[in-house]
């Protein structure tokens, strides 16, 4: 019997659309998932007459493999991974490799690497962005885990991949161990901050300017022919076009405004506190979702609680291209936490990463992909070690152009009381960034003050640490 190239478990709608989009590359699959029913239906449905081997067992996928087998996984991040992969272990052989493509936590990728290459087995744990369109067409693969792999699967991973123009795949090497699952952790923590970004400039058109669903898809429909164009901004367009089949009315107007979240914006909120690494606006996007999901209590709280009220005198054209270049601005922003977070963590986990390659990877394929991300490529190509992508030339022009229109934005929407957490975020670290002073001098006086932990002076060299006794002086 001929040998499949790779097995997947778990056939979800992803882990469908990914076995689809290999046999379509030209390679030949074997699957299995834990209702073998699923199975069934698959290999009598989609996968009919397609180069995709049904197995009714994990032992029968593996024997239905060629060696080195590659077995993907595309089950529920944690503790079902670490089960699926103790009763592979007894099945393999040394050599053999592991693909973990769910949304896992980069820690446990790299725990799962150190364990599984300790047997003799090799370990990829790969980001996979794109949603179900993304996995069947082509999605970005953002792969770490054991090098040794990388040569195993590289030519599967790249020709099922997105491309650029150029015909350049959205996938490279990323790093050892968890570097992958980290890097696909930071993207959906940038996710987070577009979409709440996007979100809010919506309900400024909504709440400020009076503007309807169809006005705004033309306004997000003129911003995607710009910089902003991206895929986010284009379903935004898309959605505020639909309408209701049963009401008839906009269809975002009829759905209840309470997001939903799975998670990796969270954790890159945590990993950035760990890393001590500021990402103000990644995190202010996951509160934002928090406090949506408070429905019930807002509603009182708009009986209560008294705001400003909104009345709106000016140019309605000027403001929009004024909350179109604030968008811009803050998006800058919020792209330089993500990445300062991951020049952070290789620093600390000892990852060799190309920034320009991850933004390569992000061009096409995944949930942020924007034009936006080429001039990211472009800043990292001319220096590789830029310490922060607001200081790229570049990036430092557009935020010089467009800095009044983000506080203009942000003063509006404290003016008159609409909620505006990212944009405010994004803005006070750029002028956090650019500050020669904070007022942490006196924050470390104060901790001097009540806990003894010392101070450094800005007329001594760095590392030399002094302490006052604050209360001798006091009667």
């Amino acid at each position: 019997m001929t040998k499949a190239d790779i097995g997947l478990i778990g056939l979800a709608v992803m882990g469908e659309n990914l076995v689809l989009n290999m046999e379509r590359n030209g390679f030949s699959v074997a699957v299995f998932n834990r209702t073998v029913a699923k199975v069934d239906d698959f290999i009598q449905g989609r996968a009919k007459e397609k180069k995709i081997i049904g197995a009714r067992s994990l032992s029968e996928l593996v024997t239905a493999l060629q060696k080195p087998r590659r077995i993907m996984l595309m089950v529920k991040a944690g503790q079902a991974v670490d089960d699926l992969i103790e009763q592979l272990r007894p099945l393999l052989e040394k050599g053999d490799i592991l693909i973990d493509g769910g949304n896992s936590h980069f820690q446990d990728t790299i725990r799962r690497t150190r364990y599984l290459e300790s047997q003799g087995f090799l370990f990829i744990g790969t980001g996979v962005s794109g949603g179900e369109e993304g996995a069947l067409k082509g999605p970005s693969i953002m792969p770490g885990g054991s090098p040794q792999a990388w040569s195993a699967v590289k030519d599967i991973f790249q020709k099922i991949a997105a491309k650029v123009d150029d015909g350049a795949p959205c996938c490279e090497w990323v790093g050892n161990d968890g570097a992958g699952h980290f890097v696909k952790m930071v993207h959906n923590g940038i996710e987070y901050g577009d979409m709440q970004l996007i979100g809010e400039a919506y309900n400024i058109l909504r709440v400020l300017l009076e503007l309807g669903a169809e006005e705004m898809h033309k306004v997000y429909q003129q911003w995607n022919q710009g910089p902003l164009d991206s895929y986010l901004i284009q379903i935004t367009a898309d959605i505020l076009k639909r309408k209701d089949d049963i009401t008839g009315k906009p269809l975002v107007d009829v759905i209840l405004d309470t997001a939903g979240q799975k998670g990796t914006g969270k954790w890159t909120s945590v990993a950035a506190l760990d890393l001590g690494i500021p990402a103000p606006t990644i995190a202010e996007a996951v509160f934002a979702r928090c406090i949506s999901a408070l429905h019930e209590e807002r509603a009182a709280a708009a009986q209560q609680l008294a705001g400003p009220k909104v009345r709106f005198h000016g140019n309605r054209a000027a403001f929009i291209k004024a909350l179109e270049k604030a968008l811009y601005a803050a998006k800058v922003c919020s792209y330089a936490q993500g990445y300062a977070l991951m020049a952070a963590a290789a620093k600390e986990y000892h990852w060799d990463l190309a920034f320009g390659n991850i933004a390569l990877m992000w061009r096409n394929g995944c949930i942020i992909r924007a034009r936006f991300l080429g001039k990211i490529k472009e800043a990292f190509d001319r220096n590789p070690a830029l310490a922060n992508l607001m200081l790229d030339h570049y990036f430092q022009r557009i935020l010089r152009q467009n800095q009044a229109s983000l506080r203009k934005v942000v003063s509006a929407a404290a003016r008159f009381g609409i909620p505006a957490q990212a944009f405010a975020s994004a803005l006070f670290y750029y002028d956090s960034y650019r500050a020669a002073r904070l007022p942490a001098n006196l924050l470390q006086a104060q901790r001097d003050y009540f806990g003894a932990h010392t101070y450094e002076r800005v007329d001594r060299a760095r590392g030399e640490f002094f302490h006052t006794a604050w209360l001798e002086d006091q009667p």
